[in-house]
């Protein structure tokens, strides 16, 4: 079983769903509510625990009614808490979620996440060593999300970037990170002078950038690759990254090759956003083997 280490946020997501987003000063009438366990850490330990991997989360949550109930969630997803903290000055995080026309908008609000620090970091060097693979997100402070590359780079630990939501980072960061894994809009925040070509081209093997219903693209050392997406009728696409993220980690992380392992990302992403909530649709490892695409080849158990 793959040990892995997801280092990042857990939030609680507060979902609207509307025919249409109200425009400025718009009061409208929405269809439908919902509250769902979110925070793309916790979403993409959820999605690599389901898959099989033995995961430890490491975050911070409030000491409100959310904190509890985010730990709950965690541990009944057989995920190790032992490195999450509650913090009693700051609330739970939450992102505030609309959905229209099978699309997403969100305001994301960190509370607790943000009290996580380097030097918490740098106390979990040694369990860091132990993790076959450590998988980080943009919903921390950006001079943790340093460290843990760093760290993971000086400890030759391999370490998923997912750079979401973007914003400026340092190209001797993305350089440490053995793979990190933008959407289209956020590979052009983060290159805003290359194009999708000249980019994969500088990163072979270490840049995958998801595309939605385009699929994945990458440079494999001698050319640009695409896998293609599963065509599926999307309900809800929230969450459908950071279940290719999880996926993705758990396949790379057990030998796969990396086409297997992006097409391994893909179907769990295609499953996921068949369903409602970011966490609701993460499929289980024996929902990826009834589907049809499940390819026989892929060693995982």
């Amino acid at each position: 079983m793959n040990k892995m280490m997801v280092i990042g946020s857990i939030s609680t997501d507060f979902v609207v769903t509307t025919d249409k987003r109200p425009e400025v000063g718009e009061t409208i009438t929405g269809t439908g509510f919902e509250t769902t366990f979110g925070g793309k850490g916790a979403n993409q330990a959820v999605a690599s625990a389901r898959l099989g991997a033995d995961v430890y989360m490491v975050g911070t949550v409030g000491s409100d009614i959310f904190g509890k109930e985010l730990l709950l969630n965690l541990t009944t997803n057989k995920i190790h808490t032992d490195y999450v903290e509650p913090v009693t000055y700051e609330p739970s995080g939450s992102a505030h979620i609309t959905i229209a026309d099978g699309d997403n908008s969100i305001v994301y609000i960190p509370g607790a996440n943000n009290e996580i620090d380097t030097s918490r970091i740098q106390s979990l060097k040694e369990a860091i060593q132990f993790a076959q693979m450590v998988v980080v997100q943009n919903e921390l402070p950006q001079e943790v999300v340093d460290e843990i590359i760093e760290l993971c780079f000086e400890s030759n630990v391999k370490v998923i970037y997912n750079p979401a939501p973007a914003r400026e980072v340092q190209q001797s960061i993305l350089e440490k990170a053995t793979y990190f894994t933008p959407n289209e809009s956020e590979f052009h925040q983060l290159f805003p002078d290359m194009t999708i070509s000249e980019g994969l081209a500088k990163y072979p093997n270490q840049l995958i950038l998801t595309m939605g219903s385009k699929g994945v693209y990458y440079h494999d050392g001698e050319s640009e690759k695409q896998i293609p997406s599963y065509k599926v009728q999307p309900v809800d696409t929230t969450g459908a990254g950071d279940t290719f993220n999880g996926a993705f980690a758990v396949a790379i992380s057990s030998g796969m090759s990396m086409d297997e392992s992006i097409r391994f990302g893909n179907l769990a992403a295609s499953l996921s956003i068949q369903k409602f909530g970011a966490q609701g649709g993460m499929p289980s490892l024996a929902e990826m083997k009834e589907s049809e695409h499940f390819e026989k080849t892929w060693n995982i158990k």
